[in-house]
């Protein structure tokens, strides 16, 4: 193995921790945006998260370059999983922003639901990402593994606000529009610890070459 090839999947491994910390910090103020009120964060997160696709055309440009050098099946493994991995990494950032979005439109009016689960669901996926990219780093088939059950807790979070949802609505059909906004970012969030899940699946594969999909 060539010294310019060891240094390019150490940049990968960089790359791809650095990758995981803007997305750490975007879920993080976009959580922070909503529960404050603040659209200008919001939309200054949004801008931010065009890093986000920065760094995904960086390592995907670093990955075809390590693939075109034929590396071994281990070698391989880890930089066909980075080229998957970043795909979902990026969508991540797309549903921070689709919750900014939505954030910028509830800014001016009063909350008709006290924010309790979302900001647990919030903590949550950020964590299983952080983890998910440490795993991969550190080729940690536990780690990998424990992301993969940490999903339980979002969906139950979710489920817990949707149950809140639909009480408010009954309540008072007026709360239905706002309400079915509150919906939709639990549901990014959900999305969010979905794509959590894919990542800690390639790392799995990355490690033991078993993909979730072929069990």
């Amino acid at each position: 193995m060539s010294h310019r090839y060891e240094e390019q999947l150490k940049q990968l491994n960089n790359l791809l921790i650095e990758m995981g910390g803007w997305l750490e910090y975007v879920i993080s103020f976009t959580i922070q945006a909503l529960v404050k009120q603040d659209a200008k964060l919001a939309q200054t997160i949004i801008v931010n998260a065009r890093e986000i696709d920065i760094k995904e055309k960086e390592i995907e440009n670093l990955c075809l370059k390590l693939l075109l050098q034929h590396p071994v099946a281990g070698d391989f493994r880890q930089v066909s999983s980075a080229l998957k991995m970043v795909t979902d990494m990026e969508r991540i950032g797309d549903q921070c922003e689709g919750i900014c979005e939505l954030t910028k439109l509830l800014a001016k009016e009063e909350y008709i639901m006290e924010l309790v689960y979302i900001p647990k669901m919030a903590e949550v996926t950020t964590k299983m990402v952080n983890e998910a990219v440490d795993a991969f780093v550190k080729k940690d088939l536990e780690i990998a593994k424990s992301v993969i059950l940490n999903d339980d807790i979002v969906d139950e979070y979710y489920r817990l606000v949707r149950n809140d949802i639909v009480a408010l609505i009954q309540q008072d059909a007026a709360h239905a529009e706002q309400a079915i906004d509150f919906m939709q970012i639990a549901k990014y969030l959900e999305r969010i610890g979905d794509h959590a899940v894919n990542i800690a699946e390639w790392v799995v594969y990355s490690i033991t070459g078993v993909h979730n999909s072929e069990k």
